[in-house]
C-alpha cells in the first residue's frame, strides 16, 4: 500500500493536468515574430511564474515551493528496481534466469505508451544525444536566430531538455552498470585459468566466435542487403557473444562442475569473452571510420585492442595494481578495499575509451589482472573479499542496465514481417554457430553435443554487445535500426531461454541407462 500511494502521489506530482499546462512556455502564445531578445531564459521565468500562479495548491499539497532535480531521478530508480526484482524473481520460480525477467520489465516499461496509451513512464526514457548536445550547445551560445523549428519545439518541452533529466542520467547509471558487470566477469578469471584450459578449450572459443560471425554477416547481408555492411558486421559481432554466467549456474544445479565437459565449456566460455570483446573493438573502430576505412586502420585497430590487454596484463599488473593496493592498506578508514578497486576498473575503462575501445575492454581488463594475492592484505584489515563488497553496489546499478536494454527495445517494428524473419534468421545463426564451435573438442570419447550447446546462451554479454552496436553512428546517424535492435534482443532472450533445459537434458540423458548396463 504505501509504494502504491508513493506511486499515486508522484504521478499526481509529474503528470497532473495543471502540471501540464505549467510547462507550456509563452512563445505558444505569442506571434511567432515576436522574439524576445533573452528567449532560453525568459520560457524558464515565464514557467516558474505560472508554477507561483496557477500550482500553489498542488504545491502546499506536495510541501513545496520549487521540485528537487533529483526527485524525478530516485522515483525513476524507485520504479525500475522494484519492477526488475519482481521481474526477476517470476523468472527464477520457472526456472530462468533473473536477467531476463529484467529485460522483459524494460521491455514493458519501455513501450507502455504503444501498448496502453498511458505516457507516465515516458520520463524513465532517455531522450536522443544528439538532441542533448544540441539543447547544451543553444544553452551555451544564446543565439535565437539559428534555432530550427525543431529545436525550438524542443526547447518548448523544459522537462526533457533539463540537465536532470531522469532517463538520461538512468541511461549514465546503466552505463556504469555494465562497466561493474564486465568488471566483476574479469574477477571471475584469471590469466593464469585462461592459460591452463587446455587446447580442447581454445579451439571451441576460437570456433565460438569465428562460425557466428560469419553466419551473422550471411544472415543479414541475405535478409536486410540494404542496410549497410555495417549492420551486418554488427550482427555478427554480437553472435560472437558467450554468457558464462548463464551456464555455470546450470552446470553448478546439475553437481556437473567438475565434469570433463564442463570445464571445457567454462574455459572456452572465458576465453570467447577476451575473443568477443576484441571482436567488438575491431568491428566497432571500423563502422567508425566509415568510408575513411583502408587496411592499414584495420592493422592498427588490431594492434590496439591486443595491445591494451596485453598492456593491462603485463604492466598494470606489476606496475599499477599492486602498488596502489600497498598504499591503500596504510590509509585508514572503511570501505578502501572497494574505492581502490573501483579505482583500478574506472581508470583502466577511462584508458580503454581514451585508445578508441569500448569501456567494458577496460573493465574486463581489470577485473582480469586483479588476483586476490593482490588484495588480500586489505581484504585481511577489512574482513572482506572484494566479490562480496562489490555486490550491494552491483545489485543497484546492474538491473538498471538490464532493464535500460529493455527499454530501447521499439515493439512497434514488430509490425515489419521482416524484423520477425530476422530475429529468427540470427536465432538459427546463433545456435549454429555454436554448435560449429563443438567440433573443436579433440579428447575421444566426450560429449560434443552437450559442449555445443553449453556455448548457446547469450546473456548479460550478448546484451551488452547490443547496447554497444546501439551506440554506433555514421555521419551523425545511428547505425543500428530500432528493428535491427529489436531483432538481436529477441536473439539474446530466446538463446538464453533455450540454453538450461537443453543442457540439462544433453548431460543427464544417459543417467538412466547406465544403472540397467551394471545390473
Amino acid at each position: 500500500m504505501l509504494l502504491a500511494c508513493a506511486f499515486s502521489i508522484g504521478f499526481d506530482f509529474f503528470w497532473s493536468p495543471s502540471a501540464a499546462v505549467q510547462a507550456q512556455p509563452v512563445e505558444q502564445t505569442t506571434p511567432s515574430d515576436a522574439i524576445p531578445e533573452e528567449p532560453l531564459h525568459e520560457p524558464e521565468s515565464d514557467a516558474d511564474a505560472h508554477a507561483a500562479e496557477g500550482a500553489g495548491e498542488h504545491h502546499d499539497e506536495h510541501g513545496g515551493g520549487h521540485l528537487d532535480p533529483a526527485s524525478p531521478v530516485l522515483l525513476a530508480i524507485v520504479i525500475v528496481l522494484m519492477f526488475a526484482k519482481i521481474g526477476g524473481d517470476l523468472f527464477e520460480r520457472v526456472s530462468m534466469p533473473a536477467v531476463l525477467g529484467e529485460l522483459v520489465v524494460g521491455v514493458l516499461i519501455g513501450n507502455m505508451a504503444l501498448m496502453t496509451g498511458w505516457h507516465g513512464l515516458d520520463f524513465l526514457q532517455a531522450p536522443e544525444d544528439e538532441q542533448l548536445k544540441t539543447t547544451i550547445t543553444i544553452l551555451e551560445q544564446h543565439d535565437e536566430a539559428q534555432l530550427s523549428d525543431e529545436q525550438r519545439e524542443f526547447l518548448s518541452h523544459p522537462e526533457e531538455q533539463s540537465f536532470y533529466h531522469a532517463g538520461a542520467v538512468l541511461k549514465m547509471l546503466a552505463a556504469i552498470g555494465v562497466v561493474l558487470l564486465l568488471f566483476e566477469v574479469g574477477l571471475e578469471s584469471s590469466v593464469k585459468e585462461m592459460m591452463s584450459v587446455g587446447v580442447s578449450s581454445m579451439l571451441v572459443a576460437v570456433l565460438g566466435v569465428i562460425a557466428p560471425m560469419i553466419l551473422g554477416y550471411a544472415a543479414g547481408l541475405i535478409l536486410i542487403p540494404d542496410h549497410g555492411w555495417q549492420v551486418h558486421a554488427f550482427i555478427g559481432a554480437t553472435l560472437c557473444a558467450t554468457s558464462v554466467g548463464i551456464t555455470a549456474r546450470v552446470l553448478k544445479d546439475l553437481g556437473r562442475s567438475q565434469q570433463r565437459e564442463s570445464q571445457i565449456i567454462l574455459g572456452a566460455a572465458v576465453i570467447d569473452d577476451v575473443l568477443g570483446l576484441i571482436v567488438l573493438a575491431i568491428v566497432s573502430g571500423i563502422i567508425q571510420q566509415g568510408a575513411n576505412f583502408n587496411p592499414v586502420s584495420l592493422i592498427l585497430i588490431v594492434v590496439k585492442a591486443f595491445g591494451f590487454l596485453l598492456g593491462a596484463i603485463v604492466l598494470g599488473n606489476y606496475i599499477f595494481t599492486r602498488p596502489l593496493y600497498k598504499a591503500a592498506s596504510y590509509l585508514r578508514g572503511h570501505g578502501l578495499l572497494v574505492v581502490t578497486s573501483l579505482v583500478i576498473c574506472f581508470g583502466f575503462s577511462w584508458l580503454a575509451n581514451i585508445m578508441g575501445l569500448a569501456t567494458i575492454v577496460g573493465a574486463f581488463a581489470a577485473g582480469l589482472i586483479l588476483e586476490h594475492a593482490h588484495y588480500k592484505e586489505l581484504g585481511q584489515k577489512e574482513n572482506i573479499e572484494l566479490e562480496e563488497a562489490l555486490q550491494p553496489l552491483s545489485a543497484v546499478l546492474v538491473p538498471i542496465f538490464f532493464v535500460q536494454m529493455g527499454i530501447m527495445v521499439d515493439l512497434s517494428s514488430f509490425k515489419d514481417p521482416s524484423v520477425w524473419g530476422l530475429a529468427a534468421a540470427i536465432t538459427a545463426m546463433a545456435i549454429i554457430g555454436k554448435q560449429v564451435c563443438a567440433l573443436g573438442v579433440t579428447e575421444k570419447g566426450l560429449n560434443r553435443l552437450a559442449v555445443g550447446l553449453g556455448m548457446i546462451p547469450r546473456g548479460e554479454v550478448g546484451l551488452i554487445f547490443a547496447s554497444e552496436g546501439a551506440k554506433l553512428k555514421v555521419a551523425g546517424e545511428p547505425v543500428v535500426s530500432s528493428g535491427t535492435y529489436s531483432a538481436v534482443v529477441v536473439m539474446v532472450m530466446l538463446t538464453t531461454m533455450i540454453t538450461p533445459p537443453v543442457l540439462k537434458w544433453s548431460l543427464t540423458r544417459g543417467d538412466k541407462k547406465k544403472p540397467a548396463k551394471s545390473s
